[in-house]
């Protein structure tokens, strides 16, 4: 099956140029995007299987990667899916199809994705409940924004691999967060993080490095497992 050609209005939403949501276009796909984020939010809210949870995901996030075939033993079927994200519900998307995450990816619940564009989360990141990614954005000029019939647009969000991301972030369009970085609850992200760093704060600001082996950086002797919590060199801000 060949798959069509993007519009333009969805290439320049693609490339993070000015674009125009409201078009039939983009509402449908929205829509979409509603259907199945409710029929998601339902089904992890309740009782649902591991395996149902993720071919719910996979329908909401466009993964068209079949599932593999069931095992009559409940557990062993479940583990499966132990690679595949955790995300639970409530959830919150514009598009669903612009999500992507890594292996063994846990979202905790009440999340919001604003996927104008791509936002990416690498493998075994964490985040804590209410975190929010805006990619989306809009003029600074009211006239050329001009509500529901101006133009918009977008740049991507990269969460690296090994992060933690606390309760209540914000992240604004267009950030990286490095591998291994650690993001202070409540904390409002308006500048990359780099690799293996704490930031906290409003907008967020570097605390300190963190120590571990997982950073080809650090020599032999700096070394050490980081162990204590994040709420620690938050501390150092108040």
């Amino acid at each position: 099956m060949t798959t069509p050609p993007l519009s333009e209005n969805k290439l320049n939403m693609a490339r993070g140029e000015l674009y125009h949501a409201f078009t039939p276009e983009l509402v449908a796909e929205r829509t979409r995007c509603k259907t199945a984020l409710r029929t998601y939010n339902n089904a992890v809210v309740g009782a649902t299987s591991r395996r149902d949870s993720v071919r719910l995901w996979r329908e909401l996030v466009g993964d068209t990667t079949p599932l593999p075939p069931e095992l009559p033993d409940a557990a062993a079927d479940e583990a499966q899916f132990d690679d595949d994200p955790w995300v639970e519900g409530p959830v919150f998307m514009d598009y669903g199809t612009q999500v992507k995450l890594g292996k063994g990816v846990f979202i905790n619940a009440h999340s919001t994705w604003i996927d104008t564009c791509t936002i990416r989360v690498g493998a075994r990141t964490l985040f804590g409940p209410h975190v929010s990614l805006y990619s989306g954005t809009h003029p600074l000029d009211p006239e050329i924004r001009n509500g529901t019939k101006g133009p918009e647009s977008g740049r991507e969000i990269h969460i690296g691999e090994d992060c933690w991301i606390g309760g209540n972030v914000t992240i604004l369009p267009g950030i990286t967060v490095g591998r291994g970085a650690t993001v202070g609850a409540g904390s409002v992200v308006t500048k990359d993080v780099p690799p293996f760093h704490v930031v906290a704060g409003n907008p967020a600001r570097i605390i300190r490095k963190i120590k571990t082996i997982l950073d080809p950086e650090q020599s032999v002797l700096e070394r050490d497992k980081d162990t204590q919590g994040a709420e620690l060199p938050m501390a150092a801000i108040s």
